[in-house]
């Protein structure tokens, strides 16, 4: 599945991997690698060595601290990444805010804002979805009242990822209920240790407290909190999502699960011969294997444009949608792939310190709670259904 990389793109290659067997420490690839529970600082740790490298937020304009790498670049650096066991840069910040700052807020925003996003003195969780406002998210009920210089905010978010770490939200808020639902949504700044603010656990079905309930009563804003214009958040709302669907893709970890996988079948056997011999098993493993090849492409082609100027439009919904199928596909083999030893799933194996003998070959217990994990790809960022709408819609002018 290698493309085609120029010399100067595989020296780059090269940098990158002695980056990553220098600075990346052993005991925390080992972790991400076993799936042990990863701590805040375990994540700061590792945006702190980026950070010190100018690589931290490599796709922000050069300007503004990004590295000013090509698309290609980027694909090299994450597919490394992923490779090397680092852990995931958490996008909210980074990702998410930083690309909206940077095309919307003010002056004043971005230069407090975006130093503080890079070194990690700001940790933000993201405030859209909220009980009965999920894929409909222009339904959303919190609400900002404007007295003075503040808004008063109260309401309920849910599903907030890593919002037990933040101690920051950027958050989607009705600011005028009189108007078209779209057309009433402001972009607010929040500080979680604000009065009123309170955080709830979530735990999932893979035992993770991950995502969180936060509740909104009475909590003052400051009205220099408001990204852009009053009203028009929606706008900004959507220039986010596109490029967190585009992120939700995954190509680089969908490519070391694949490999994988295919080592997995390698090692298990049917009937007395490797799994991978198996015709109909192997038939799957190679279906997966053309989506992800034809993926890769397109997200190729789809950086490419947004780095000529453009933001992804209906390609970010596209890529969301094959890159959730074909991640959750290989996570369904895997699980497949070890047969009864995917059955037992015990969460505390993956705390620090845990001893216990697994049962099973040592990959067994993780694949297990990836599987589980996955579930949730094809729902958060917007349902795959309604990313399917969209498209339809976008490409018949409906």
């Amino acid at each position: 599945m290698d493309m085609n990389f120029s010399d100067e793109e595989k020296t780059f290659r090269v940098a990158v991997r002695a980056f990553l067997k220098e600075e990346l420490p052993d005991s925390l690839a080992a972790k991400v690698k076993n799936g042990t529970r990863l701590r805040k600082e375990d994540y700061l740790t590792w945006h702190a060595a980026l950070n010190a490298r100018g690589w931290l937020a490599w796709h922000w304009p050069v300007e503004h601290g990004g590295a000013g790498w090509t698309p290609v670049q980027k694909h090299i650096f994450e597919e490394e990444c992923v490779r090397a066991g680092a852990p995931r840069v958490i996008p909210f910040g980074l990702n998410m805010l930083g690309p909206v700052l940077i095309k919307f807020g003010s002056k004043a925003q971005k230069e407090y804002y975006l130093p503080r996003i890079l070194n990690d003195e700001d940790w933000w969780c993201q405030g859209y979805s909220e009980p009965g406002a999920g894929s409909d998210l222009a339904s959303l009920k919190t609400q900002a009242l404007r007295d003075g210089d503040h808004y008063v905010i109260n309401g309920q978010k849910t599903w907030t990822t890593l919002g037990h770490f933040a101690d920051k939200m950027f958050c989607l808020v009705k600011t005028d209920t009189q108007v078209k639902p779209q057309e009433g949504i402001s972009f607010l700044l929040i500080d979680m240790k604000s009065p009123g603010v309170t955080v709830r656990p979530i735990v999932t079905l893979d035992g993770e407290h991950e995502v969180n309930e936060v509740f909104l009563e009475d909590v003052r804003v400051p009205v220099a909190n408001l990204v852009g214009e009053e009203n028009k958040g929606w706008t900004y709302a959507k220039y986010l999502l596109t490029y967190e669907r585009t992120g939700i893709a995954g190509v680089a970890f969908a490519k070391q699960g694949l490999e994988h996988l295919k080592q997995v079948t390698r090692d298990q056997k049917k009937d007395g011969r490797p799994l991978a011999e198996d015709p109909l098993f192997a038939a799957r493993i190679a279906q997966v294997e053309i989506d992800l090849m034809a993926m890769e492409t397109f997200n190729l082609r789809t950086v490419s444009a947004a780095a000529a100027g453009g933001a992804p439009g209906l390609e970010s919904s596209m890529l969301k949608i094959k890159g959730t199928v074909i991640r959750q596909e290989i996570t369904d083999l895997l699980r497949r792939a070890i047969g009864p030893f995917a059955l037992p799933f015990v969460p505390e194996a993956f705390d620090e310190g845990y001893n216990e003998t697994p049962i099973g070959p040592d990959y067994a217990m993780p694949l297990a709670r990836q599987y589980f994990n996955m579930r949730k790809l094809s729902i958060y960022g917007g349902s795959n259904e309604i990313q399917r709408n969209i498209v339809a819609k976008g490409m018949l002018r409906l």
